[in-house]
């Protein structure tokens, strides 16, 4: 994963509009199922069991994932399945999660692929 550098001052609607993601991944239930739409795409009742939640409860967040835009959905049949958007959920996510693991664990500098390489 190549980090880009912005050179432009985001506007406060940027702002704005990032606040209200970090808002969105700062409930533990909606991170948890972010988590596991980026291992591969999930219906409603296979994320309420991943994440052990009951599937109502499930739909409901990812209606609001859905609404910002950091969740897709696609129909097979009667069925609806859910992936996250794009590579920058998946970069949100995964960067809170190791900042966690530094302030839980403890751990260690991380090294990603692309610093072993």
């Amino acid at each position: 994963m190549s980090t880009q550098i912005v050179n432009k001052e985001p506007t406060a609607a940027e702002f704005a509009a990032a606040a209200e993601v970090l808002k969105l991944l700062a409930d533990d239930t909606r991170l948890r199922i972010v988590w596991a739409l980026l291992h591969g795409e999930h219906s409603v009742n296979g994320l309420a069991e991943h994440v052990g939640a009951q599937p109502a409860a499930v739909s409901q967040h990812l209606a609001k994932l859905r609404l910002a835009h950091l969740v897709r959905r696609r129909r097979e049949g009667n069925r609806l399945y859910y992936a996250a958007e794009n590579e920058h959920i998946e970069r949100l996510a995964h960067e809170a999660l190791l900042q966690a693991d530094h302030l839980v664990a403890g751990a260690a500098h991380h090294r990603t692929e692309s610093q072993t390489a």
